[in-house]
């Protein structure tokens, strides 16, 4: 995708982008995703208090560490996709075997 003005766009959201990252390393850094993911570490925290809150992610303090676990059976939230899991969506990314 190239060329000035030309419209960048993606077909996942910075959630799914957030939780990919997370689901290949469980304890990576908030700004480690940040540079993956290419927004800002703030936008990554507050992407994580989403997953958090919703029960998609738990977190847990491992030193000065966070360690997160994805809930592999929450259902997606859009209608279209709501009869599939986060983990059927990580297993056709290819996160999960």
């Amino acid at each position: 995708m190239g060329g000035s003005g030309e419209r960048r766009w993606t077909f996942l959201t910075n959630h799914a982008h957030v939780l990919v990252c997370i689901a290949e390393n469980p304890d990576i850094r908030g700004r480690e995703i940040a540079d993956e993911v290419g927004i800002s570490e703030r936008a990554v925290q507050g992407i994580i208090a989403d997953l958090v809150e919703a029960g998609y992610v738990s977190r847990e303090r491992a030193g000065r560490r966070n360690h997160y676990t994805i809930n592999l059976d929450g259902d997606l939230r859009h209608p279209l996709e709501d009869d599939h899991t986060v983990g059927e969506l990580l297993t056709m990314l290819g996160r999960l075997s």
